[in-house]
């Protein structure tokens, strides 16, 4: 079998490496062993692969498949990692009285405890009111800003989107190069004053990320708006937590510095050129551009040690029995957040043809095609979330059962053992669904799972 071949390219010499290479009519690919994929180049930051399900097809006719494009990041060493300018937004509405705004006030002083002085925060407070709490400043006065967030106290309304707007004020004081910049949303309620549905808070996200912030939002208990959330999240590439317990608070805003304080790339641009006989068809999971046999997706940020893809279903024209195509290319496009220099690594696929159908199945990558289920799992979650909300239970039932009957054949068939928790759990929410309909925890849990699998959230 002729492997499916990658290029990882460092940041500094890709250019000059791929001159040099030209010249002498030299390629850089590395062939791989098995499945079509190369392991990483270790002197580059950033590395691509490109895989396919299966990195052989039948031979002699169209063909369908699934193309996943890889992008890692190198991790950074602590001493070696940017300076973060963090805002936390923190809803201090009627409603979060009691237990929730204790643990909210406990999580945040967490978070700012992992800080040093090479970083910048702000706090930013909201009820229908918006207050900066902590103007942005260097995250030394640690004990100051503890004795403000010990005074915060529930009360108002929710003016959300004014929070959101006042934190991404504070965080372009400092906006300056060599900063992560990360917005923590957290909220429990239904935003009720200024802009207040899913499409305009989306589009405030998607203007945030091209200033370079990163918007993550935690929501609590289960009163607030989850598609307003995750639209925010979606849009400027950031995490989505719901915490049904707001004893979890501490953890999930541990999480989410632990994520920040491990960036490793910014501005990162993935662009992949397909070859002609094997057309890109559609992007599954996350959003991106697809045309003319391109595809580009937008990433805010890549942490070291953590993977982020895309899936691309591709139809390929009829190959002959033993021949090697390549079918795409791959350009990845980044700026360090060590050095903040510009950087570039490529990558290259192919795939072979054969009528042998042992070779076929000898050549099925696992790994590819679950990622493909828990994708279709997770488009299944959202059918069946807006068919729940149209009144529709039978047929919300029957989506997720279908994708749990799906599950369990993949299960079996690539020995994915993992596959058999996301079988449990649609087969729970569907009946659940059938007996007492869509209950507002469990819509929670099914948008935010989604989210979690198609934007490769980390979970810890």
């Amino acid at each position: 079998m002729n492997a499916i071949k990658v290029a990882n390219v460092s940041v500094r010499s890709c250019h000059a490496r791929w001159r040099v290479l030209a010249l002498m009519g030299c390629a850089v690919w590395a062939a791989s062993p098995s499945h079509g994929k190369t392991g990483p180049d270790r002197a580059s930051p950033v590395s691509c692969r490109i895989e396919v399900d299966r990195g052989v097809l039948l031979a002699d006719k169209p063909e369908s498949a699934i193309v996943k494009v890889t992008l890692a990041a190198e991790r950074v060493a602590p001493r070696e990692r940017p300076p973060v300018n963090l805002a936390l937004v923190l809803d201090r509405s009627g409603s979060m009285g009691g237990d929730k705004i204790v643990k909210a006030r406990e999580a945040a002083i967490e978070a700012i405890r992992r800080l040093d002085s090479r970083d910048t925060v702000s706090v930013v407070i909201y009820d229908h009111e918006v207050e900066t709490l902590v103007p942005a400043q260097p995250a030394r006065n640690i004990e100051w800003i503890e004795s403000r967030l010990r005074q915060v106290e529930a009360r108002g309304n929710t003016a959300l989107f004014g929070g959101v707007s006042q934190g991404a004020s504070e965080l372009r004081k400092h906006a300056r190069d060599g900063l992560v910049n990360r917005l923590l949303l957290l909220s429990d309620g239904l935003a009720n004053v200024g802009p207040a549905s899913p499409e305009e808070l989306g589009r405030l996200g998607a203007a945030l990320m091209k200033e370079g912030v990163a918007v993550s939002t935690v929501g609590v208990g289960t009163d607030y708006n989850e598609d307003l959330m995750t639209r925010l999240s979606r849009e400027s590439d950031g995490n989505s937590y719901f915490v049904e317990n707001s004893s979890d608070l501490p953890r999930i805003f541990a999480t989410e510095l632990g994520e920040v304080l491990t960036v490793a790339a910014s501005r990162v641009r993935l662009t992949v050129r397909f070859r002609e006989g094997a057309s890109p068809v559609e992007l599954i999971g996350r959003d991106g551009r697809l045309s003319d046999g391109v595809v580009e997706v937008d990433f805010n940020q890549l942490y070291g040690g953590q993977e982020k893809y895309v899936l691309v279903r591709t139809e390929f024209a009829p190959g002959r029995e033993g021949e090697t195509r390549v079918l795409a290319e791959a350009e990845v496009t980044f700026e360090s957040a060590v050095t903040r220099a510009g950087g570039q690594c490529m990558a290259r696929g192919s795939v072979r043809f054969s009528r042998d159908a042992l070779e076929i199945g000898r050549n099925r990558n696992v790994a590819v095609a679950a990622e493909y289920l828990r994708n279709n799992n997770a488009r299944a979650l959202d059918e069946a979330v807006k068919l729940a909300d149209r009144g529709d239970r039978a047929q919300a039932a029957a989506v997720l059962r279908e994708s749990a009957a799906r599950l369990r054949a993949a299960a079996s068939e690539l020995k994915q053992p993992s596959l058999a928790a996301d079988l449990d759990r649609q087969e729970e929410r569907a009946s659940e669904i059938e007996t007492e309909g869509l209950k507002k925890s469990s819509r929670k849990a099914m948008v935010t799972d989604s989210y979690q699998i198609q934007m490769q959230q980390s979970k810890k």
